[in-house]
């Protein structure tokens, strides 16, 4: 049984795929504790692979991406599940803080680095990525990403709670990217919109 906080359709807020609808299944709990945590993930409902596949075609209708995020999903997430998943028609995506080994099967992988706000908690493990998505909190430094290996680089302005200091945080995310063109900007469109 997997402890699954919540499944619902919407698009994709952040990355490469923003924009793309998406069945978002959120499971709950993470090995991390970063300040800025914007996400509820301590409730749970168990449930097994299969009301997993049955929920995402509900929630999804004929959405065929799923995005498998959390909390830390690679804490639960498991071959069975995935193979279920593809079984059923779905191309998956995983948003991981990357300190967890992945298994085999997933068809985009992103990783959002936390490393540098945790501390050696937060050492990525992953050697490779599809995406790098890089919150760009006080005290993070962009640089140490610049050589992991991904297709894509994403610095996306942390959302700190305050109006002022966001924009600071914006413009320092702009600035940023300017003078660094590996990086592309991410934002958390999904906010902005006010969807889920």
């Amino acid at each position: 049984m997997y402890k699954v906080n919540e499944i619902f359709y919407s698009l994709q807020g952040e990355g490469f795929w923003t924009g793309t609808p998406m069945v978002f299944v959120r499971f709950s709990g993470c090995n991390l504790k970063c300040p800025f945590c914007d996400t509820e993930h301590l409730e749970f409902t168990p449930m097994s692979a299969a009301d997993i596949v049955e929920a995402v075609r509900l929630a999804g209708g004929g959405c065929r991406r799923v995005c498998l995020t959390g909390g830390e999903p690679a804490l639960q997430l498991d071959e069975a599940l995935i193979s279920a998943l593809h079984s059923a028609g779905y191309k998956l995506h995983i948003e991981t803080n990357g300190t967890r080994a992945l298994p085999e099967g997933l068809d985009w992988v992103t990783v959002s680095p936390k490393d540098q706000v945790v501390g050696p908690l937060g050492k990525v493990v992953l050697e490779r990525a599809d995406e790098v998505k890089l919150v760009l909190a006080p005290g993070v430094e962009p640089s140490a990403w610049e050589t992991y290996p991904a297709t894509w680089h994403f610095l996306q302005p942390c959302d700190v709670g305050d109006p002022a200091r966001n924009r600071e945080l914006l413009r320092h995310t702009l600035d940023y990217i300017l003078a660094h063109p590996l990086w592309r900007l991410s934002l958390q469109t999904h906010k902005l919109l006010g969807i889920r």
